[in-house]
């Protein structure tokens, strides 16, 4: 049993004033693993506070400075990667592997990118005719981060922030904080002014809600769902303040005739149950031509059903449970109307029997003939669930990916790669994979329509957390 009774707050770790704890269970198991208090109104105006009062120091430090305490905050993640991994499996169940490779392995590739992005910062200022623009600090940064990768999320909002020269206060999710105050004790020896960074921690709809409406703040950056995100904006909005929001995904993937099928399918299904399905990238939707569709749902279901299922600490399992009981019931029964309005299950699903008997697990499920238009191709899943649809030609092909209101991310299949570029540029998302391209953590990333406003990561990331100032000097006089 973890047991956290503080809040981090002005450099310290502090009381709260609510006597509300939080607990925290083990998604594989049920069992309660831990408790963490929930902020009131009054430690929220305290870490707000200690924020605006540590914003004019942390701004005015050099930039130097500000690299010395990415670069410890960085070594700090690495020498407790391990332990770091553990927890995330216990709190949120990515399987070990996952939590290793990929938990703790992506915020230290994005703090290596911020770091290497800093050590050749641009010049500044960048001189415009007869002025000077300089880029200034936002302000105080409010981050609220989900649960499905709570250390990467806090990461990538926390070190552009600092970076910028902007104050931090981290609200993670209630279902997965237990790994945040791990990253909390990292940043607390990492040589930040008081109040450069704080942690409060409860519910969105109480704690989050107030966060994001109080005035003192400069910027949101949220990272959740659609539904959630339009909530935040309408909120921000009364205070007319700025939100980045990184929200859900609804990706497709494109098999081109050409492409080589075997490969090509077997990436896919890995990429969409990466981290269970519980990842806004996952490549949740695959076109393949008609000329080789049968053969691509049947290679699908064939790799899909050899995904093991369980214990998340055991080094042979690829799929853990899913974070919560409503997680999983949302699952099945986006499932359910899928088979219900036509699509064909493969592999998987709902009755799937030879799951752990304590859990939320659902099976690897693979579906074919996904109408369209229905709600399974168009709402985001969340779990191991992949939808194959055919297309005819390429130009059916685009206007199936473009039939979504969400635009994360997407990948295009080709035996030739600029082929393959020229139908990713034909796609309305913020990011492309070209053949199962490994994921670039210093290119922006974000998204269009409801996944959201913004980029994250390298200086497209950093950009957000800053403002533009320009200073005019008169022209010499002839």
């Amino acid at each position: 049993m973890i047991t956290h009774d503080t809040l981090y707050i002005g450099g310290s770790w502090a009381s709260p004033s609510s006597d509300e704890r939080r607990p925290v269970t083990n998604p594989a198991t049920g069992a309660v693993i831990g408790t963490v208090p929930d902020a009131g109104p009054a430690d929220l105006a305290r870490a707000l506070s200690a924020a605006r009062a540590a914003f004019p120091v942390w701004a005015a430090t050099s930039l130097p400075e500000r690299v010395a305490v990415l670069r410890a905050i960085r070594d700090g993640l690495a020498a407790r990667h391990d332990e770091l991994a553990d927890l995330i499996t216990a709190e949120m169940g990515a399987p070990r592997r996952v939590s290793r490779s990929l938990q703790v392995g992506l915020p230290l590739q994005v703090l290596d990118g911020y770091l290497s992005l800093l050590a050749e910062p641009a010049a500044e200022p960048e001189l415009i005719g007869h002025s000077r623009v300089y880029r200034q600090p936002v302000g105080v940064v409010a981050a609220i981060t989900p649960w499905n990768y709570p250390i990467h999320q806090a990461i990538a909002k926390i070190a552009p922030a600092l970076a910028a020269g902007c104050p931090v206060v981290l609200k993670p999710s209630e279902l997965t904080p237990l790994s945040t105050y791990l990253l909390t004790e990292i940043i607390d020896a990492a040589g930040l002014p008081p109040g450069g960074f704080n942690l409060i921690c409860g519910p969105g709809a109480a704690i989050g809600a107030e966060l994001v409406a109080d005035p003192t703040v400069d910027l949101v950056s949220f990272t959740g769902s659609t539904r959630a995100g339009r909530q935040v904006a309408a909120a921000a909005a009364g205070q007319l303040t700025r939100v980045a929001l990184e929200l859900g995904g609804k990706s497709a993937n494109i098999l081109l005739p050409d492409a080589d099928h075997r490969v090509a399918v077997k990436v896919g299904v890995a990429n969409c149950f990466l981290n269970t399905g519980q990842t806004c990238t996952a490549l949740s939707r695959m076109l393949v031509h008609t000329s080789a569709y049968e053969e691509a749902v049947e290679r699908a279901g064939e790799y899909a059903a050899g995904f093991t299922v369980g214990d998340p600490t055991d080094p042979g399992t690829r799929l853990g449970p899913l974070v919560s009981a409503a997680q999983r019931d949302r699952v099945q029964s986006l499932v359910q109307q899928g088979i219900a309005a036509g699509a064909r299950l493969v592999t998987g699903g709902p009755a799937a029997t030879g799951l752990p008997e304590t859990g939320h697990y659902v099976a690897p499920t693979v579906l074919a003939d996904v109408p369209p238009g229905s709600e399974l191709a168009q709402e985001e899943v969340f779990g191991p669930v992949l939808s194959i649809l055919p297309y005819r030609d390429v130009d059916e092909a685009v206007r199936i990916a473009n039939h979504s209101r969400y635009g994360l991310t997407g990948g295009v299949w080709s035996a030739d790669p600029e082929r393959a570029v020229a139908v990713a540029r034909r796609l309305r998302t913020g990011q492309v994979d070209i053949n199962g391209a490994a994921f670039n953590p210093v290119a922006p990333f974000g998204g269009y329509g409801d996944s959201g406003l913004g980029r994250e990561h390298g200086r497209y990331g950093l950009a957000e957390y800053q403002e533009l100032t320009s200073v005019q000097l008169p022209e010499p006089r002839s």
